[in-house]
């Protein structure tokens, strides 16, 4: 059953912004701008010990001393003051009967045993009303089905199927940037700081029945029950899954992820084995990480293991294939079923796997061999490669594939890699904006798909 305060988290009615301002420049009034620009359709309370009136855009708003003044039920308070004065808003809050605390103050456990002690008597405080805490330490929470965007970070994230957890704060307003720039659609974002309450544990447990997230993607310096955080993961791993960057691999990362914020990092090999076991896929980079994402939080799972990789140029072919083979990713080989595809290629083309369409394939060729390989049911999986040349525009290319795919039900997981220019990242942009997964490099897209089929094969051995 979803813990109803951590529901609020997502879905709250009401938000108080307690430290709101009206100056542009601080985090206050960022809270603000971000819940107003977004288009957050509940009712915004800010609270300002002055009682400032608060203007973003078009829209005035008064402000309260104290959430006790506010006239109405409120399900969430985010958390904008210094941390001295964290302890008594966190009881008013209480008194108000608010539901879940983001508190993005910092000042806490990341400084030590005496800011522990005091994160620590905040979630006694709150546990006395029966609230949860989210963070200290954060930049705040994203739910886009919502329209909620509740941080001091960009306001234009695009809407997808991809949770994002972050532990550390500036890294993960990065990642809600890259994700613009790349487009990789969220349908959350989590900043979560100290976890002195609400940690990974309790957001899987969230995310595992979340209808709007199909994949999950973890930043982690260090857990702090890691038996519980494993057991819901391997549990959530068999209905969703589970990306992790875990930074600290080094001793000294693992000091500096300490000093970050108060994490206790552990070995890096119990961590691995850990991740093993419950079905987690780990990511080394940040890059890889968004990678597998695409794939996992887009394309179905495959019905079987062969794949079929259809190109215009030998070399990036020969290179999928080598990418492939490395990630255990079985080539389809039955030469009298592949031979379809040599009505699409010109005499010297080789239907052979990697399917070889020659630099000469246009639209045509694409279209036609894209179509035959998503109808075809002994072909489970489609890579399509692509090097530019004069013949064909990637941008019409990528049209080719949204309506190929869009039109064969997106029963098969497809991926797609396009080497070019500026036309080639345009066409790679607009495949991302339509959830086909999409790359620069053939290697990546080839890795990205051998992810799904290792959470997809992990799912089936637990079976």
């Amino acid at each position: 059953m979803v813990d109803p305060n951590i529901e609020a988290l997502f879905k709250p009615k009401s938000i108080a912004v307690i430290g709101a301002s009206e100056k542009p420049g601080k985090i206050g009034y960022a809270i603000m701008k971000n819940l107003v620009e977004y288009g957050y359709e509940g009712k915004i309370y800010p609270v300002n010990i002055k009682g400032v009136e608060i203007k973003i855009g078009n829209r005035v708003f008064k402000s309260y001393k104290s959430i006790l003044d506010v006239p109405d039920e409120v399900d969430m308070a985010v958390i904008v003051v210094p941390a001295k004065f964290v302890p008594q808003v966190v009881e008013e809050c209480g008194k108000k009967g608010v539901k879940v605390l983001p508190i993005i103050s910092s000042g806490f456990g990341e400084l030590g045993p005496e800011g522990k002690k005091i994160e620590q008597q905040l979630v006694e405080t709150a546990h006395k009303y029966g609230m949860r805490i989210l963070g200290p330490n954060i930049f705040g929470v994203v739910y886009t089905p919502e329209k909620l965007n509740a941080t001091f970070g960009p306001t234009d994230v695009m809407p997808g199927k991809l949770a994002l957890i972050s532990q550390s704060g500036a890294l993960g307003i990065a990642l809600m940037g890259w994700t613009i720039l790349e487009k990789v659609g969220l349908s959350a974002v989590v900043s979560i700081g100290n976890k002195s309450d609400i940690d990974d544990a309790d957001l899987l447990e969230y995310f595992e029945t979340d209808e709007n997230t199909k994949a999950i993607l973890i930043y982690m310096e260090g857990v702090k029950d890691g038996r519980r955080f494993m057991e819901v993961a391997k549990k959530v791993s068999k209905v969703k899954p589970i990306v992790i960057i875990k930074a600290g691999r080094s001793e000294r990362g693992a000091k500096a992820a300490a000093s970050h914020t108060g994490s206790l990092a552990g070995s890096d090999k119990i961590y691995d084995a850990a991740f093993k076991q419950a079905g987690i896929i780990r990511a080394l980079t940040i890059g890889e990480a968004f990678d597998y994402a695409r794939t996992l939080s887009n394309l179905p799972e495959p019905a079987g293991e062969n794949l079929v990789i259809l190109t215009n140029g030998g070399g990036i072919g020969v290179m999928a294939t080598d990418a492939a083979e490395e990630a255990g990713l079985h080539l389809y080989d039955d030469l009298d079923e592949l031979k379809v595809f040599s009505n699409y290629m010109p005499p010297f083309g080789s239907y052979k796997n990697p399917v070889d369409l020659t630099g000469m394939a246009g639209a045509e060729s694409y279209e036609g061999a894209i179509k035959a390989a998503l109808e075809h049911p002994e072909m489970h999986s489609i890579a399509v490669l692509y090097c530019q040349t004069a013949v064909l525009d990637p941008r019409d290319l990528a049209d080719i594939v949204i309506r190929e795919y869009n039109a064969s039900g997106r029963k098969k997981p497809l991926v797609v890699a396009i080497v070019g220019g500026i036309e080639a990242k345009e066409a790679i942009d607009r495949l991302n904006e339509e959830g086909i997964p999409a790359y620069p490099e053939p290697e990546r897209a080839i890795k990205a798909l051998a992810a799904l089929y290792r959470w997809s094969r992990w799912k089936a051995r637990g079976r």
